[in-house]
């Protein structure tokens, strides 16, 4: 199966493991999570603001987010936030592999995001080696920025969009060891 076109690679694949979490495919058990996740007013803070949730309640699919590249971050068999990994698109959509996550307010502080992230890198770079990966975020979004450095994102721009400046990292494949 093509990841979110990112290639031909298994999908789901095996639950990724870390010290702490669980990486998986999302389950319908996951709905009231996704729902929490996207109507939050802290999580949207940068992303346009929370979706309202009674919207959410009518059209959130019995198992969200239930595509290839999307991974649910799982702690102690809860739902605390989710990875996605997909071709990036759009205006500055240079093909790359694009990271994106999101998590819970009350996951945040702990290095959930950064193991979790880590985590899915490692798989795709396992998966498809040799893959750059792009990352975006508002620069106002300064645990977003930090986690982007944490991770080996290096800035190629700073550009100006949905009324805020935005930041574009890249993070190069790292050479195989041989």
């Amino acid at each position: 199966m093509r990841v979110a076109d990112l290639g031909p690679i298994t999908w789901p694949p095996t639950p990724i493991r870390t010290e702490r979490l669980v990486l998986r495919a999302p389950e319908a058990r996951d709905r009231a999570a996704f729902i929490e996740l996207l109507a939050s007013p802290e999580v949207g803070t940068y992303l346009g603001g929370p979706r309202p949730r009674d919207e959410l309640e009518r059209e959130m699919p019995e198992v969200p987010g239930h595509r290839p590249g999307h991974f649910v971050v799982d702690l102690n068999g809860a739902m605390i936030g989710q990875v996605t990994l997909r071709r990036a698109a759009g205006q500055r959509g240079t093909g790359e592999a694009e990271l994106g996550y999101l998590f819970l307010p009350e996951a945040w502080g702990f290095g959930y995001a950064a193991e979790a992230c880590a985590a899915a890198l490692g798989w795709l770079a396992d998966e498809l080696p040799g893959e750059a990966v792009v990352l975006f975020t508002q620069t106002a979004n300064a645990r977003s920025m930090r986690l982007a450095a944490k991770l080996g994102f290096t800035e190629v721009e700073r550009f100006e969009a949905w009324d805020a400046e935005q930041w574009f990292g890249m993070r190069s494949p790292v050479a195989p060891s041989g």
